[in-house]
């Protein structure tokens, strides 16, 4: 079971790379095409681009997330640092895409009807509650980690007292008790 299921996420990645890269090559295409065109803007065209390449490197990201975690990773998080750190990680790419993407939308739409920009800006205030929410599950994460690190300490040396083994298995790179 193991091993499809390393197979079926390596895919999933693998499918994941190749559409970030149809959408680069599909964003310079649209590009060409636009500057070529006389009734099209040079900067629509770039902005263009930037807004495919913005959601490839987003698309690029989730699909080496799944390959480094679900495909090459030789064991199951042990930790619950472990698991913040990872989850940081990617969700730290995602807010820094959606930024960059609603900055994107934010120059199109102002240079087109200054009206409409309340969608950009929507999308700029969904990324800072993004970005707000990763910092509350950091606070309250890194407090647990302390809590239940300091107990599982306490646990493993009342064992040790006993003459018995720790109750966990500690992770990698974890110093001795």
């Amino acid at each position: 079971m193991i091993l499809l299921t390393r197979i079926v996420f390596g895919g999933a990645s693998l499918l994941l790379l190749l559409l970030a890269l149809g959408l680069v090559f599909l964003g310079m295409g649209e590009a060409l095409r636009a500057v070529a065109s006389p009734d099209h803007s040079g900067v629509d065209a770039l902005l263009d681009v930037l807004g495919y390449v913005i959601v490839a490197i987003a698309v690029f990201d989730v699909a080496k997330y799944l390959f480094e975690e679900e495909v090459q990773r030789e064991k199951e998080k042990r930790s619950a640092a472990e698991a913040r750190r990872s989850l940081t990680k990617f969700l730290s790419t995602i807010v820094i895409a959606v930024f960059l993407e609603a900055l994107v939308v934010v120059f199109k739409t102002a240079r087109e009807d200054v009206a409409l920009l309340i969608y950009p800006t929507a999308l700029l205030v969904a990324a800072v509650v993004v970005l707000v929410g990763l910092g509350v599950y950091q606070r309250f994460s890194a407090a647990v980690e302390q809590k239940v690190g300091a107990e599982d300490e306490a646990a493993d040396r009342e064992d040790a007292a006993r003459g018995r083994r720790p109750t966990r298995r500690k992770p990698a790179g974890e110093p001795p008790a």
